[in-house]
Formats: structure tokens, C-alpha cells, sequence
């Protein structure tokens, strides 16, 4: 079933801002988002992590300053709060830099927090002073805490989730990627077929693609055109992208 989203369809990525798109969705229309927006880190996009060559990363990263980050926090989880269903749900993904904005938008938006889950995988960046960062933080929020999407598909749902990044096939990549593995753990638990997903900061478009896969409708939105072009070239040919 198509439903009505304003400028937009179901099923199709958008080249575009998120804080510029957003506004344009229609309010109660989603039911699941599931994004991993940018740290705040000075991420490098083409640095040589996890063995990979440099002139294979796809060049665009776009990074927020940090003096920006906490307002761009507040405008987007706002705005998604405000598209989401009233059992719609969201997971966030976070480095712990900046967890305190993530945490503040969520509360200022209104949206109650269910699980602090840990991903931990299994790799980090080598450091000397420090110890190596081997996780993410992902905050699983809803809109209305007695009733929300939770398909308990475990016995016994742990908060912390062991799932290994996924090595890269072909030359041509995004800088970073979630593993399929992981975004489909989400989709079963807090998703049934048919619902719509969104992700406002799509990347390599994991998101989208496994929500395809998994019969769930999705809507992305990047701002990086080659990076939109790489995740509509990762999905079934009768995607759109505008």
C-alpha cells in the first residue's frame, strides 16, 4: 500500500539535506528510522583504516563542525520525532564523542529512550595513548513508550550485540558502512512486512537495501551524490532515485 509522503515516494532515495528534506515529510508517516548521522570527528574519509586503499573510498564525506553539531542534533531528531507514527520507532547510532547531543535531542524532542544497546565489532583504530574504540552506541527511542513495534525474535534480547564490520568487495566503496547483519537484527525486531524505514543520513545505503530485502518499504535521503548513487546502484533495479 502507497502512502501519501508529501514530494516524495515510497521506495526511492533523494539527493539532498536532511535538515532540508525532513521538514517535507508529511508528520506521523514513518514507521521505523534507523540512521547513522555523522560523529563530529573530524572523520577522514580516505585514510588508510582497516586495510583499505585510499583511492578506492568514494571522495564527498561531508562532516559537521563541531560548534554546529548539538543545534544540527536538535533541528534533525526533532524533525524525526515529528514524522514519526504513533508507534513509530527509531535507532540512532552514535560514537561516544558526541552521545551527550544525541542524548539531549532525544530528550528535547520529546521521545523516550527503551535501550542503550552496545554493537561491538571487531576492530578498532590502533592507538598509543588510549584505549582502541571497538563499539557503537545505539540509542532505540519511540514516540509512545506503551506502544511501539518489538518483535521479541530472541528468548532472551541482550543489550549488547557482537556483530563483525563487513570487508569490502569491488574498488569503489563509501567510507563507512553498517553490516547488513546488524541492520537486519533491527528491522526483525522493530519493524513488520510493509512498514516504511527512512534513514535521513543513508551513506552506503544499508538501510535501504535491507529493508528491500526484507519486505519492508524504506525512503533515503544523502546528501552526497555519489554516495546516493552508489546505494541506488546496490538496489533491485526498480528503485527510483531522484
Amino acid at each position: 500500500m502507497k502512502r501519501c509522503l508529501g514530494p516524495f515516494h515510497q521506495d526511492t532515495l533523494y539527493k539532498g539535506d536532511a535538515l532540508t528534506l525532513l521538514p517535507k515529510v508529511p508528520e506521523g508517516t514513518i514507521d521505523l528510522i534507523v540512521t547513522d548521522p555523522p560523529f563530529a570527528i573530524d572523520f577522514r574519509a580516505q585514510r588508510l583504516n582497516y586495510n583499505r586503499t585510499a583511492s578506492n573510498v568514494l571522495e564527498g564525506y561531508r562532516e559537521i563542525p563541531k560548534e554546529e553539531y548539538g543545534e544540527f542534533t536538535r533541528q534533525w531528531i526533532a524533525e524525526a520525532e515529528r514524522v514519526l507514527a504513533s508507534t513509530g520507532s527509531m535507532y540512532i547510532f552514535s560514537g561516544w564523542n558526541r552521545l551527550r547531543d544525541i542524548l539531549e535531542g532525544i530528550d528535547e524532542a520529546g521521545l523516550t529512550t527503551i535501550n542503550h544497546l552496545i554493537w561491538k565489532y571487531q576492530f578498532g583504530v590502533f592507538t598509543k595513548k588510549k584505549y582502541v574504540t571497538s563499539h557503537y552506541h545505539i540509542l532505540f527511542v519511540v514516540k509512545d513508550p506503551k506502544q511501539y513495534t518489538f518483535n521479541k525474535i530472541d528468548h532472551y534480547p541482550e543489550d549488547v550485540w557482537v556483530i563483525n564490520r563487513e570487508y569490502w568487495k569491488g574498488r569503489k566503496k563509501t567510507p563507512t558502512k553498517l553490516p547488513s547483519e546488524l541492520v537486519k537484527k533491527i528491522l526483525c525486531y522493530s519493524s513488520n512486512s510493509g512498514d516504511l524505514v527512512l534513514d535521513p543520513f543513508l551513506g552506503s545505503g544499508t538501510v535501504a537495501v535491507v529493508a528491500q530485502q526484507e519486505g519492508r518499504h524504506f525512503l533515503g535521503f544523502e546528501v552526497v551524490p555519489e554516495y546516493c548513487a552508489f546505494a541506488q546502484a546496490a538496489l533491485s533495479p526498480k528503485t527510483s532515485k531522484r
